[in-house]
């Protein structure tokens, strides 16, 4: 497999430290911070809270393990491979955070339309990201975007959550959008790391409303 056209792949060691410090970090916090989502759950436990919270916490590890093993891994074919599955892991991702708010909104026709198409454009992501890998880069970061902003169709249907939810649901979407400026930005000293940093504070932020949505319905 040939190297993708027009990035830039090759870092200092900084940058590397940089970068390897922020992923190990991720993959730690990503496994205590699942521990506790489950471990929030188990008292009362329920297939419809514990099935989406699963999801969810298989979907953010995933992401974290497979962007550390691509990012960290020396140039090669092997890298471009773990590259088609780090670009789309993030759809998985994007999909899994939606699912477990989703599912709370009952059986609501638009909350039910939204998760379908939410995992169905996911899915053509995926599929697009494995088959055709360096394709179509900066139209999949618009593709992200608007699967991950999707969302505020349900404004009035989102309101029924607390607002601590709402305040880091919009936290880590503006997170995650401003974080893109630093993933192009090639050019930019350590623009990977400050990338990934932007990803682990938005991830942060929606684990916490993922679990404070748990937490107050458990309650």
């Amino acid at each position: 497999m040939q190297r993708p056209p027009a990035r830039r792949f090759e870092y200092d060691r900084a940058e590397l430290w940089a970068d390897g410090v922020i992923h190990g970090l991720g993959i730690v916090l990503g496994l205590v911070a699942v521990g506790m989502l489950v471990a929030a759950i188990l008292p009362d436990p329920s297939l419809s809270d514990l099935i989406p919270a699963l999801i969810y916490g298989v979907a953010m590890m995933a992401v974290l393990v497979i962007s550390a093993a691509y990012n960290m891994w020396p140039i090669s074919p092997v890298k471009w491979w773990l590259r088609r599955f780090d670009h789309a892991a993030i759809y998985v991702l994007i999909a899994g955070t939606y699912t477990p708010f989703l599912t709370r909104m009952g059986s609501a026709l638009i909350p039910q339309v939204l998760m379908v198409g939410v995992w169905a454009a996911s899915l053509i992501g995926i599929i697009l990201k494995i088959a055709l890998p360096g394709r179509f880069d900066r139209l999949s970061i618009g593709f992200y975007l608007l699967i991950g902003w999707s969302g505020i169709v349900l404004w009035d249907h989102i309101l029924v959550f607390p607002s601590a939810t709402l305040w880091l649901l919009g936290a880590g979407a503006l997170l995650y959008t401003t974080g893109v400026i630093f993933h192009i930005w090639d050019s930019l000293r350590f623009h990977n790391a400050i990338w990934h940093a932007f990803v682990l504070v938005a991830t942060a932020c929606h684990y916490g409303a993922v679990f404070s949505s748990v937490v107050t319905q458990s309650a």
